[in-house]
C-alpha cells in the first residue's frame, strides 16, 4: 500500500487532466466558424438573450430559425448595444460567419439596429 506521503505527491498529477479539460469544455471556440461562409440578413428578432458568456439573437429566414451569437454583455454595452435593441420584434441587420457543424448557427461580426452599426469583435 502506498504511503500517505507518496499519495500527497501524486495528487496534483491526478488532478491535472481535470484542470486542463475545464477551459476547453467551457467554450466551443471560434474555430468552428467558417469565414468563407457568411450571412448578411435583415429580419425581425424572434428571440434574444442579453447575457454572458455572449448574447444571442434568433431570426427567422426562409422558414427556419438562424441563431447569431453576439459578444459578451460588457462589450455590447461598451459599444452602445443594449437589451432593448435586440428585443423580439425589433428589426436588425446581422453579418456573421456560419458554423461548420451547425448551418443554422452564426458568429455575428456586427449588428445594425435603427441605423447604427455595432462592431462585436
Amino acid at each position: 500500500m502506498p504511503s500517505r506521503r507518496s499519495l500527497i505527491r501524486l495528487a496534483p498529477l491526478a488532478l491535472a487532466p481535470a484542470a486542463l479539460a475545464r477551459p476547453a469544455a467551457a467554450h466551443h471556440g471560434w474555430g468552428t466558424f467558417d469565414r468563407e461562409q457568411t450571412a448578411d440578413v435583415t429580419a425581425p428578432v424572434v428571440r434574444s438573450t442579453f447575457a454572458n458568456p455572449h448574447g444571442v439573437v434568433v431570426i427567422r429566414r426562409d422558414n427556419r430559425d438562424l441563431t447569431f451569437e453576439l459578444a459578451p454583455v460588457g462589450r455590447m454595452q461598451a459599444r452602445g448595444l443594449n437589451e432593448a435593441d435586440i428585443a423580439p420584434g425589433r428589426s436588425v441587420r446581422l453579418f456573421g460567419y456560419r458554423n461548420v457543424q451547425n448551418p443554422s448557427l452564426y458568429r455575428a461580426e456586427w449588428i445594425e439596429v435603427a441605423g447604427r452599426r455595432i462592431e462585436l469583435r
